[in-house]
């Protein structure tokens, strides 16, 4: 018996062809309840990174205030040294992209897209890198900070190793 022949066989079974029926339009119904269900797991992921996030920025202040405050300490007549550090925003990720440029005649045409990983629902975006916050501003506390000259040195090496202008660094004296 043929192939052909054996397929037209399954077809005039009545309940074969009712079978199939039914299992095709329950398989719909299915795909259409599922993307009818709200999708919980992207508001969770995205609070958890947003958590994360803030949590990482405080470390990273606490971090940087305590290598600035050690390294402070290391200037002559500094003293004892605490120190405050104001960042703005969170961590930001920079996505890796490709792309793709062409030219003809008086025109370029240039395409980029983000380089993704994964597969099916999945699928993510890349991340190239992650920026920490960025240092707005800065007090710091020392108790040396009675002499100008000890707050001069203390201005330029936290404007030096912040990467800040020093009119956004307060020096006082710590009681």
């Amino acid at each position: 018996m043929e192939l052909t022949d054996k397929i037209k066989e399954l077809i005039k079974d009545r309940k074969w062809a009712v079978f199939m029926t039914v299992c095709g339009i329950s398989g719909m119904l299915l795909i259409m309840i599922s993307s009818l269900l709200p999708e919980n797991s992207t508001k969770t992921e995205t609070e958890r990174v947003m958590r994360k996030s803030f949590v990482d920025t405080e470390e990273y202040c606490r971090n940087t205030e305590k290598r600035l405050g050690d390294f402070l300490e290391g200037i002559d007549g500094a003293g004892e040294v605490r120190v405050y550090i104001m960042a703005a925003g969170g961590e930001r990720y920079v996505y890796a992209t490709e792309g793709r440029r062409s030219r003809s005649d008086n025109k370029t045409e240039e395409e980029k897209k983000y380089v993704m990983t994964g597969s099916g629902s999945e699928r993510k975006a890349l991340i190239e890198t992650v920026e920490c916050p960025g240092i707005t501003g800065a007090a710091v506390l020392c108790s040396g900070a009675d002499s100008a000259a000890v707050r001069e040195k203390v201005y330029h090496a936290a404007a030096a190793a912040l990467d800040l202008p020093t009119a956004k660094i307060y020096v006082a004296k710590l009681k």
